[in-house]
């Protein structure tokens, strides 16, 4: 099986994450290329995602949507699609494509629900596409920049600091070693 995990990490939280799933699917076996969108990227990279039988897409979340960065990447890669004639009327299922959408995420003020936006915002460029979404995972990570140091302590997630932590990271390759057994 041929693997992409593409994602977007400001902070750190989701490339540990990204960094499990990359280890974790080698270990299984499986070929996987990995890119990483980031803030500084000057071109769209060259990828076609339909190459790809599982993608893995990941982010931390931002004002309850991915980073900036994979926002854009992701509106440029739908209009390519749709520019290809690849984006059909009720974006029938594409036969062995499958998408993992995960986040990184912190839940200060409502839990997991600032992160729910920001997982489906993700999904739609592969249900689009036609993939099928064989899972959402949500991943606490602590918030990194001093001004928001508190917010992984007095928050509705409680003390979150260190997340992900290593049995976090032990969670995240048993969830990548059962999916890809699907």
């Amino acid at each position: 099986m041929k693997i992409l995990s593409i994602y977007y990490s400001a902070t750190g939280n989701t490339e540990k994450v990204a960094n499990v799933i990359q280890k974790t699917a080698k270990a299984e076996g499986h070929e996987i290329d990995v890119l990483r969108i980031t803030k500084d990227m000057k071109e769209t990279p060259e990828i076609d995602l339909l190459d790809y039988d599982f993608v893995f897409a990941g982010s931390g979340v931002y004002q309850w949507l991915p980073g900036r960065p994979l926002q854009e990447f992701f509106t440029k890669m739908l209009w390519e699609y749709f520019s290809k004639g690849e984006i059909k009327p009720s974006a029938p299922r594409r036969p062995g494509k499958k998408a993992v959408i995960y986040c990184t995420y912190g839940g200060y003020h409502t839990g997991i629900n600032e992160a729910i936006p920001a997982v489906k915002y993700m999904g739609q460029l592969f249900d689009h596409l036609g993939f099928t979404i064989v899972a959402e995972w949500y991943f606490v990570g602590e918030y990194k920049s001093k001004k928001l140091l508190s917010f992984s302590t007095g928050g509705r997630m409680g003390d979150i600091k260190g997340r992900p932590t290593e049995d976090d990271l032990k969670d995240v390759a048993e969830r990548v070693k059962g999916i890809l057994k699907i």
